[in-house]
């Protein structure tokens, strides 16, 4: 097998808005290439999520970053929590607490590591696994074989109907269960803008992983097609407005219901 290429640079860096920057990690193969956005506030930021904290993440954002920030985790799948042990302050919904403090699973980025189970099951999924889970290396020296999941601290644990208050922006904590027991998305009613973490994006959702809960996933459904969403900031993939949120939303309940 031919080495991998050396990345020029990790992250793609993409501003939406004033207060809202979106990063990627390129290298990553889509099934766990997370979105992580970067929500800027008044008194307090937000990072939602941290990607596979494969490198620094918060060297990354240094010249976004001039205030405290609180790295929100939607989920702690390895690809939405990697890099949240480089935060101080976090938060995270009380069925998933113990698990970012202290991950069952570390991850990896070797298929030849995963199950035949779990590579059938995201195949049939619509994510088939064609090798491992870069495509390109950050660095010349860099051990993929070494990667692991760090213990990250928990300052904040949430339930349904928490406020994450930035001063001049409040997000209300929705428990969405279904991909995961304590996903969460974060509301904000003033705006119509959602983000949804897994409880859905535009792509194959995963609902037959361990821990997921398909009956959950449904009345996440019904849940979310009721919400007066605007704009969904997801956890992989674009983001979309309200039409499409209601064809994605109608295409899996035809499916499991």
């Amino acid at each position: 097998m031919a080495p991998l290429p050396i990345a020029d640079r990790w992250f793609e860096i993409t501003r939406v808005s004033d207060d809202i920057t979106l990063l990627t990690e390129p290298h990553v193969v889509p099934l766990m290439r997370c979105n992580i956005w970067h929500v800027r506030g008044r008194d307090r930021d937000l990072m939602i999520d941290t990607g596979m904290g494969i490198v620094s993440l918060r060297e990354a954002i240094k010249h976004l970053i001039d205030k405290p920030v609180t790295a929100v985790a939607t989920h702690t799948h390895t690809d939405h929590v990697g890099s949240h042990h480089e935060f101080e302050h976090t938060l995270v919904h009380d069925l998933e607490a113990a698990n970012l403090r202290s991950p069952t699973d570390r991850g990896t980025l070797l298929a030849s590591m995963m199950s035949a189970a779990e590579i059938r099951t995201l195949r049939d999924a619509g994510y088939p696994i064609e090798g491992d889970v870069i495509t390109a290396l950050p660095y010349a020296e860099y051990d993929m074989a070494s990667y692991a999941l760090h213990d990250a601290p928990v300052t904040e644990v949430v339930v349904e109907g928490d406020i994450v208050d930035l001063g001049d922006r409040h997000f209300e904590v929705l428990h969405l269960p279904g991909h995961s027991p304590g996903s969460i998305g974060l509301w904000e009613a003033a705006t119509g803008t959602l983000f949804s973490g897994d409880a859905i994006y535009d792509g194959p959702l995963l609902d037959e992983i361990e821990g997921a809960d398909i009956p959950a996933y449904v009345r996440t459904m019904k849940r979310l097609r009721e919400l007066p969403v605007q704009i969904v900031h997801a956890g992989h993939d674009p983001s979309f407005g309200r039409a499409r949120l209601i064809e994605l939303v109608d295409a899996y309940l035809a499916k499991r219901t």
